[in-house]
């Protein structure tokens, strides 16, 4: 059940970002350009997931080095967040990776 919702949430992710690469004037279509969109719309994607475990780290580091403006829950929810995104992440990668070897497979 928990894969199920993980999907969920990376299908949710993926259609916001999506709508976000609209509203800034990139186009998602299936072209040539809808391919480097895809490859940028993906890097994207990892590096808000890298941003969000390096701030995760920060605070974190913060916290263990006594700073008085970071409390211990402010810290978990940002470890936790972090967590979820790469986890989401990792199954787009999966699933992403499982599509491409079942194309490779068949048979022309």
């Amino acid at each position: 059940m928990s894969t199920i919702s993980n999907v969920d949430q990376v299908l949710a992710e993926m259609r916001r970002i999506a709508s976000a690469a609209q509203g800034s004037g990139i186009e998602t279509g299936t072209t040539q350009k809808g391919d480097a969109d895809f490859a940028s719309l993906l890097k994207q994607s990892v590096n808000q997931v890298n941003d969000m475990q390096q701030s995760a780290s920060k605070l974190s580091s913060a916290l263990s080095a006594g700073d008085p403006n970071v409390d211990v829950a402010q810290v978990m929810v940002a470890l936790q967040k972090a967590g979820v995104a790469f986890q989401a992440m990792t199954e787009v990668r999966n699933r992403l990776v499982s599509a491409y070897q079942d194309i490779m497979s068949m048979q022309v």
